[in-house]
């Protein structure tokens, strides 16, 4: 598996984890210059309990991202969107 494919299915995995309606998270990627964006949707309901308060539950999951990029010399970046 490479290492976008990788990345894809952890954000999945750990948005999954987070909200209530599972089935709808979708996670696509493109890139913008050097950096792989990372486009995590879920169900409109879902995007507090993604963001968490005052974006500390988003700004963990960039966190993680910003590990992962280091590991794979990449530049990674994540986006929240509503379904």
């Amino acid at each position: 598996m490479n290492e976008e494919a990788d990345v894809t299915s952890a954000i999945i995995g750990l948005a999954q984890g987070l909200v209530d309606h599972p089935d709808e998270v979708e996670v696509r990627s493109h890139r913008r210059g050097e950096t792989t964006i990372f486009v995590l949707r879920v169900a409109p309901s879902d995007v507090g309990q993604v963001i968490g308060r005052q974006g500390r539950t988003a700004r963990a999951m960039r966190a993680l991202l910003e590990a992962r990029s280091v590991e794979d010399q990449q530049s990674y970046d994540l986006e929240i969107q509503r379904s």
